[in-house]
């Protein structure tokens, strides 16, 4: 089920329509960044986490096992405004592809060294940065997962449940059921790759 909410109140109403007042006629429309569902192992609650380093965790020994990855971007709305102050939550599964959460039935390791959540703003052009490891395939009820990062996007008015996947996994990719369901939207759920283990995803919403 596709999860999308409207949050809206008179002063983010004022505030989107001053912006679109403010970008004129060289605004673009921007195709809206495909919705998936929350999953199964969204965070039971927030744990205080502020950095974009899912790499290193307060207290631990280690950095987080696996290959490090920085993932860059913006959100912005349909029309290619910048969407100042939206708030990102992101999760992921780890390295060995199980995800911090009492309800995963995984038999692989946790890794102590992995934050596994962040909540991260984006800055006055819509940018975000998020430096974390490429997570880990895992099997599941409806087949098994490619890597995958979940987002939970809020801008002013408009929240949207996100799964970002990666370029180098195309194949299987197109055989997750997922991936699949989102048609012929899915290919704005894929990062591009910058190399040197970089990527670049942009987040379109519905609405700022």
């Amino acid at each position: 089920m596709t999860l999308i909410k409207h949050r809206f109140s008179r002063r983010g109403f004022a505030a989107g329509a001053m912006a679109g007042a403010l970008v004129g006629p060289q605004a673009l429309a921007q195709a809206v960044t495909a919705t998936s569902d929350m999953g199964p192992f969204y965070p039971l609650g927030y744990r205080g986490e502020t950095d974009a380093d899912l790499t290193r965790v307060a207290g631990a020994s280690a950095r987080a096992e696996g290959q490090v990855i920085e993932v860059v971007g913006r959100v912005l709305d349909k029309l290619g405004n910048p969407l100042r102050g939206a708030q990102l939550d992101i999760w992921q599964a780890n390295h060995h592809g199980r995800y911090d959460h009492p309800q995963d039935p995984a038999v692989m390791p946790l890794d102590p060294g992995f934050q596994g959540f962040a909540r991260i703003n984006t800055g006055a052009d819509g940018s975000w940065k998020l430096t974390t490891i490429k997570p880990g395939s895992y099997d599941s009820p409806i087949g098994n997962r490619p890597p995958h990062i979940h987002m939970d996007a809020l801008g002013g008015t408009t929240r949207a449940m996100l799964q970002m996947y990666f370029p180098e996994d195309a194949e299987a990719n197109a055989r997750d059921t997922l991936y699949q369901s989102l048609g012929e939207r899915a290919p704005t759920s894929v990062a591009s790759a910058l190399g040197d283990h970089r990527y670049s995803w942009d987040i379109v919403l519905l609405e700022g």
